[in-house]
């Protein structure tokens, strides 16, 4: 044991192999699914089962892989260098989404303050204006340079409305976890049941309103992935921190099953900490995405 409160090293494993070759599955199979969706979209039942399978062996690895790092922590194991570690790992990985967003903000600013203007004859690239000379840049993007191609939207989301009270919303989850992290140092487990759960019904909420959000796009404002730049860049960079929410929505809720069991003290807690930093920073890109995307 006295080796352990240096630097834990776990037994040789088999599951990165196993989660290897999970992911090759569900990559190649998402591949072949749109592949034979544009040639024959009558003969889909079987190319999806490829990502399904490759899915579900993922999360069983995942879920399994989990279940030992618990266990290692509950066994004492995780002491020291090797809690530090957990610590910057959990670090670099939020950096690296950072990175991630930023070059979809990046994509999004260049297409509204450098394409745009460029192909309705400003700046050095005004040559452009020849090919579609009765195009005006403005943003958001109704009119498309080639409409025939990329009919534009009939309407935008109101930011007034559902994005405001998501907003509202996720803001507001921040503050709760925060609370349920203050009553779990604090060994208040109520408290930190209540604060928890709370937090994850604003989750689930948002998740809701953000998916009535795209019904009212499509069906109403003929908002498309395929309505153009602007069309892109909406769905690109909200369904994605749709998809962090959802990923975040699902760690809370394991964080509530593992409170629920009398799981962390304390002094010992880094799995919940390590969540909660990941919902704060999902709030912090929500805010970008906000004023960047419905407002500005």
């Amino acid at each position: 044991m006295a080796a352990h409160s240096q630097y834990y090293v776990p037994h040789s494993s088999r599951l990165p192999l196993v989660a290897s070759a999970a992911m090759l599955v569900l990559l190649v199979g998402l591949g072949v699914l749109l592949n034979v969706r544009r040639t024959n979209p009558d003969a889909l039942l079987l190319p999806a089962l490829l990502p399904i399978v490759g899915l579900v062996f993922l999360c069983v690895v995942i879920f399994y892989w989990f279940r030992i790092v618990v266990t290692e922590s509950h066994q004492g194991l995780h002491e020291g260098r090797m809690d530090l570690s957990y610590r910057w790992g959990m670090g670099w990985f939020i950096f690296t989404e950072v990175m991630f967003f930023g070059v979809f903000f990046g994509a999004l600013f260049y297409a509204r303050n450098l394409a745009v203007p460029w192909l309705s004859g400003e700046g050095d690239k005004a040559a452009t204006v020849l090919l579609w000379p009765e195009f005006i840049g403005t943003w958001p993007l109704f009119e498309n340079p080639d409409p025939e191609a990329f009919k534009g939207p009939r309407d935008i989301i109101n930011p007034l409305h559902v994005p405001l009270l998501n907003t509202i919303i996720l803001i507001s989850s921040s503050f709760t976890v925060t609370w349920a992290h203050h009553a779990l140092k604090e060994n208040r487990r109520k408290a930190l049941t209540y604060w928890l759960a709370t937090t994850i019904c604003l989750g689930i909420v948002f998740l809701y309103l953000q998916a009535a959000e795209y019904v009212e796009a499509y069906v109403d404002l003929d908002l498309r992935l395929d309505s153009g730049i602007y069309g892109s860049t909406f769905f690109m960079l909200t369904g994605f921190h749709g998809a962090h929410v959802t990923l975040g929505t699902i760690m809370l809720i394991v964080m509530l099953f593992r409170v629920l069991a009398g799981h962390f003290t304390p002094q010992r807690h880094f799995g919940f900490e390590a969540v909660s930093w990941y919902w704060h920073f999902v709030d912090v890109v929500w805010i970008g995405l906000f004023l960047f995307v419905y407002i500005l």
